[in-house]
């Protein structure tokens, strides 16, 4: 259950500054969909704004790093911060840009790999290798 209010859409139009962000969301992701997420930091619109500027300008811009692969880095960091959330959002735009079934499972794979090593070389202290630093 959230623990904030989700505001609707007519809630939304009555703010402003709400209404600018959903209209942005929809124009930007090409649906009129608004998911949770962004309803809920609804009720504080100045941070609704700052949250979406922030992921737009991560997200859906042009880079080295393809879409695709930008979806599947988030689901890795949002399994990394335990966001059940974020890891459905995020695996449902990565399978609209196109992850397969086997990419999915190749993606598990190493998330589930890394968490194993990550906790062992932090139990174990082992300190990083000199040739590891960046220089």
């Amino acid at each position: 259950m959230a623990t904030v209010k989700l505001l609707s859409d007519q809630e939304a139009a009555a703010v402003p500054a709400v209404q600018a962000v959903f209209d942005d969301i929809r124009a930007t992701r090409k649906t009129d969909f608004i998911n949770n997420f962004w309803r809920a930091l609804a009720n504080d619109p100045a941070n609704l704004k700052r949250v979406w500027e922030t992921l737009k300008s991560v997200m859906t811009v042009e880079g080295a790093i393809d879409p695709l692969t930008r979806e599947m880095i988030y689901i890795a960091a949002s399994t990394a911060n335990a966001c059940q959330y974020c890891v459905q959002s995020h695996t449902a735009a990565a399978r609209a840009r196109g992850m397969t079934d086997a990419q999915h499972g190749e993606l598990l794979t190493i998330i589930g790999l890394a968490a194993q090593t990550n906790h062992l070389a932090l139990a174990m202290q082992v300190p990083p290798d000199p040739e590891f630093e960046v220089r």
